[in-house]
Order: C-alpha cells, then sequence, then structure tokens
C-alpha cells in the first residue's frame, strides 16, 4: 500500500444522468466550481467534459471547454486538468438501416476528438484504447484511430491516460507503447464495472495490474455502488483513485452527492488507512507532467 495516492475527480461525465441528480454540473461555470470544489476537498486531478448548456447532453463544443479551462486555471486552489478525448465514439445502428447510425449515434475522427486538447494543452487526456459494447450502444475506437490520436497526443505534449475498460484494451495500451508512441512512464485508468467491460473486482484489478509495464503508474474506479469498494482496493494494492459523479451519482444509499462530498468521504477513508491524498504539484511530479506553462517537471 502506498502511503500517497493520486484522487481523480471526475466532474460531470456525458452519461444521461443530469435529470437523475440536481448536482451534476451542466454549464461551464458550474463544471468549473465543482472542480474547484472538488480540489479543495483533495482531489489532485479533476477530469472534464463538458455539456450543452440547454440540453444537458454531451458536447464537444471547443468555446465550452476553453471556457472551464480558463475558469479552473485562474482559480485557486491548484488542480491538474485531465481532459476527455474519448468523445464522438457512440454508435447506435439505425433500425431501418444497420450501416446507417440512428438516433444517439456520436461521432469523431480522431483529429476532431483530439481538437481541445490541442488548442487547450491540459496536462493529461484521455486515450480510451479499444471499441466494446458499452451498455446498449457500441463505443468504436478502431486501432488505426487510436494510433493516429496517440501521434497527435505525443506530438502536444500531453500525458495521455490510457483508459482500460477491458483487459484487451490493456494489451493494445501496451503495443501502444512498444511502437514508441507513448513517452515517458505509461499512465493507466481500469474503467471497471461498465457493461460489458471488466468486472469491478479485486481479482480483476490484481490481473491488470500483474500486466502492467514495470514503469507504469496505475489508477482504477468503479461505477454506481461500486466507487468506494473500487477506491479502497486500489489503494491497499498500491494504486491511484478516481472518484466523481461521472461514475456514481450516490453518497449513501438514496442520498444524491457532489463531487466535493465524494472526494471528502474518500479522503476520509485514506486517513483511516494513514494514507495521505498528494497535492497537485505532488502529482505532477510523481507523474511527469508538463506544468501548465509547459515545463516538464520531474518524476518522483
Amino acid at each position: 500500500m502506498r502511503k500517497n495516492v493520486i484522487i481523480t475527480c471526475a466532474i460531470t461525465g456525458a452519461g444521461d444522468t443530469t435529470k437523475k441528480s440536481p448536482y451534476v454540473p451542466i454549464t461551464p461555470e458550474e463544471i468549473a466550481n465543482s472542480a474547484i470544489e472538488a480540489a479543495k476537498a483533495g482531489a489532485a486531478i479533476a477530469h472534464i467534459h463538458v455539456r450543452d448548456p440547454q440540453t444537458g447532453q454531451i458536447s464537444h463544443d471547443l468555446d465550452l471547454f476553453q471556457e472551464v479551462v480558463e475558469r479552473v486555471r485562474e482559480a485557486d486552489p491548484d488542480v491538474v486538468l485531465n481532459i476527455t478525448a474519448g468523445g464522438g465514439g457512440d454508435w447506435i445502428p439505425s433500425e431501418q438501416n444497420p450501416i446507417v447510425g440512428g438516433p444517439g449515434t456520436d461521432m469523431q475522427t480522431p483529429q476532431e476528438r483530439h481538437e481541445p486538447v490541442g488548442l487547450l494543452l491540459p496536462e493529461i487526456c484521455t486515450l480510451d484504447c479499444g471499441s466494446m459494447n458499452f451498455g446498449d450502444q457500441l463505443y468504436i475506437s478502431p486501432t488505426e484511430w487510436l494510433r493516429e490520436q496517440a501521434r497527435l497526443i505525443q506530438q502536444s505534449g500531453v500525458k495521455p491516460e490510457l483508459e482500460c475498460f477491458d483487459t484487451g484494451h490493456l494489451r493494445f495500451a501496451k503495443q501502444l507503447i512498444d511502437e514508441g508512441l507513448i513517452d515517458g512512464d505509461p499512465l493507466f485508468q481500469f474503467c471497471l464495472g461498465i457493461p460489458w467491460g471488466a468486472d469491478a473486482d479485486v481479482e480483476t484489478i490484481l490481473y491488470m495490474k500483474d500486466k502492467l509495464p514495470e514503469n507504469a503508474h496505475w489508477s482504477a474506479f468503479g461505477i454506481g455502488r461500486m466507487q468506494l469498494p473500487i477506491a479502497i482496493q486500489s489503494i491497499l494494492l498500491g494504486g491511484n483513485i478516481r472518484v466523481g459523479l461521472e461514475d456514481n451519482l450516490y453518497l449513501d444509499k438514496g442520498v444524491l452527492a457532489t463531487n466535493a462530498q465524494l472526494v471528502d468521504k474518500v479522503v476520509s477513508t485514506l486517513n483511516i488507512l494513514g494514507v495521505d491524498p498528494m497535492t497537485p504539484q505532488e502529482a505532477r511530479e510523481h507523474l511527469g507532467l508538463k506544468n501548465p506553462n509547459g515545463n516538464a517537471e520531474t518524476h518522483g
């Protein structure tokens, strides 16, 4: 078990959750404020999606990303920004013609997925490392698209968080490393409990952890009621953790949460275990990130 742990807070996500909880932030101001409050509670990293302010649904609008990033960067306290680059991959075949996307389909090219990263240069961005049956839809990330995205991220100097929703995703992430498309010590995120990906249990964490390169950093999260159990297992096994309203809406059974409350709850758990949350600067140094001014931090 590590003595210092990085907490990521996934602020809003892209799922259809805004009607289920009034605490899921929608506007750029709400998303930025929620990220700031999560940082005050102890999160070192804020994972950012944006939503259409009118509908609350997923958006790829660069102006919305820019407003969130500017608000967070101008605020106190400090927090490391992790922008999604995994949007625009949802495919729902039309009932009339399965080769045509039906209602709910939302597809982007690798270049389009990279646009907010290339424009705003966060310290981290996500790279979803494969396609899968994602609930009742198909998430599409073909291998050549991922190679192109990895090249774009590499050229930007941003550190990719290699998101693995299943074991095959981890295999392909290691292939990207072998091909020289991932610089420095790789950063993996085990995304557990999504139907129909890898299970949210300790056996899965152990399996994925044992397959990592020796110099890898890793984190894990579970969705819904498995958020805190997976966070605890990740801590005990030497990993970092992610909580937040993207993955879970509840503080306790029937009690809706804010992002800050979810972070505070996991910080309280860390205190019981004798573990300290890393500050944003400690996380930068540990992961070898470039700071907001573009300078590389030393690996700690």
